[in-house]
C-alpha cells in the first residue's frame, strides 16, 4: 500500500465498508463486485487473488490498520525533518543580522538549543498556557539497563496542574511499568491520563494547541519551538487519532488481553516480522532491546512449530496471529 493509499484508508465510503466486511466473512469477493467501490483498492484494503484474477482478498484489518499508523508516523516525522532543513538553511543568515533595528514578530519555528534553553523555553510556554498540555513519550532501550525516560519536573507540572490545567500523555508500551512512571503518577495530583502504544511517534509537548516542541536532531540537543497553525492542528490530530489506538494505563489501567497463548507483545513482534524487518529494527520501533526481541521471536517460533525464520513468517501469516483485534478502550 502507497503512502497515498494510507492517507485515504479513512476515507472509504460505506458501500464500500459494508464490501470489506462482506470480504472479511467470505475470505474474498468477486472483482466485479468492488467495480462501484474503486476506494477499496485505492486504500488497499482488498488485493488480487494470486490464484484466481477474478477474485479479490481483503488484507487483514491488523495488518491494514498498522501500516495505516506507520505511514502516519512516517508523515509527521517528514514534516519536523522539513522544519529543522529549513532552520538550518536559515540559521546563517539570521547570524548576519544579530540585531535588527525592529523587535520582530514571534517567529513561526525557532530553533532552541542545550537542554537549559530548550526546558526554559517549555517552562515559559507551560506558564502561558490556560487548557491542556498533550506529550508523546517515546523509549529507546538500552542494551542492557532497565527503562528509564525523560520527565519534566514534577513541580513545573503540578503548578500546571493546580490553574485547572490537564495534561495527557501517550507512552510506548515498554515504559508501562518502568518504576520512574510509577512513582510520577503516584504523586502527582489534578487532571491527568496516560495512555500506551507499541509505536509512537518522536517526543512531542503541545500546549494549548498553539506551541509545540518537538526534537531538532538525533541527539535532542537541539529543539524546534513551533507556533505555525498549520503544524500545531496537525500535531494535535495525530495525537488525537493515537490516543483513540492507545491503552489506557492511569488512572484506570487496562491490560492487553493474551489471545490464544499470544500475548500484545508478541503480536506486535509478529507483524514487524512479517514485513520481513531484522531483530534490531524491530527492536528500536518498539523499544525493546534485541535479546527481548529474540526471546519473543523465539516464543512464537516454538508456539507455532516453526523452524526457520522464513518458516516462522508464513506460519504467522496463517494462524490468524494479527487479525487478533486490539481493544483500545
Amino acid at each position: 500500500m502507497t503512502s497515498g493509499a494510507h492517507r485515504h484508508a479513512q476515507e472509504v465510503c460505506e458501500p464500500g465498508l459494508s464490501l470489506y466486511a462482506r470480504a472479511l466473512r467470505e475470505g474474498r469477493v468477486a472483482r466485479a463486485a468492488a467495480e462501484e467501490t474503486p476506494c477499496l483498492l485505492t486504500a488497499g484494503l482488498l488485493t488480487p487473488d494470486p490464484d484466481d484474477p477474478g477474485l479479490l482478498e481483503p488484507v487483514p484489518p491488523a495488518v491494514a490498520l498498522h501500516r495505516g499508523l506507520r505511514s502516519l508516523a512516517d508523515r509527521v516525522a517528514d514534516e519536523r525533518g522539513h522544519a529543522a532543513r529549513l532552520v538550518e538553511t536559515f540559521e546563517p543568515f539570521l547570524r548576519l543580522t544579530p540585531h535588527p533595528t525592529a523587535a520582530p514578530e514571534s517567529p513561526a519555528i525557532g530553533v532552541l538549543s542545550g537542554p537549559a534553553r530548550i526546558n526554559e523555553a517549555i517552562t515559559s510556554a507551560m506558564a502561558e498556557a490556560r487548557r491542556e498540555m498533550l506529550c508523546i513519550q517515546p523509549y529507546t532501550a538500552p542494551a542492557d539497563r532497565p527503562p528509564t525516560v525523560h520527565l519534566l519536573p514534577m513541580e513545573r507540572d503540578q503548578a500546571f496542574l493546580d490553574r485547572g490545567c490537564r495534561i495527557r500523555t501517550l507512552y510506548q508500551h515498554t515504559l508501562r511499568h518502568a518504576p520512574t512512571i510509577a512513582a510520577r503518577y503516584e504523586q502527582i495530583r489534578g487532571d491527568v491520563e496516560a495512555r500506551t502504544l507499541d509505536e509512537v511517534t518522536d517526543r512531542l509537548i503541545l500546549l494549548d494547541r498553539t506551541v509545540a516542541f518537538v526534537p531538532a536532531n538525533k541527539e535532542r540537543s537541539l529543539a524546534l519551538e513551533v507556533r505555525h497553525p498549520a503544524l500545531t492542528a496537525y500535531f494535535a490530530t495525530t495525537f488525537e487519532r493515537l490516543w483513540e489506538l492507545a491503552t489506557p494505563m492511569y488512572p484506570e489501567a487496562v491490560r492487553q488481553p493474551t489471545l490464544n497463548g499470544v500475548t500484545p507483545r508478541q503480536r506486535a513482534v509478529a507483524t514487524l516480522l512479517v514485513e520481513g524487518h531484522t531483530d534490531a529494527v524491530i527492536a528500536d520501533r518498539l523499544g525493546m532491546n534485541v535479546r527481548t526481541t529474540r526471546v519473543h521471536i523465539a516464543r512464537l517460533a516454538a508456539g507455532l512449530g516453526s523452524e526457520s525464520r522464513a518458516q516462522l513468517g508464513y506460519l504467522i501469516a496463517r494462524s490468524g496471529i494479527l487479525d487478533q483485534e486490539r481493544d483500545p478502550t
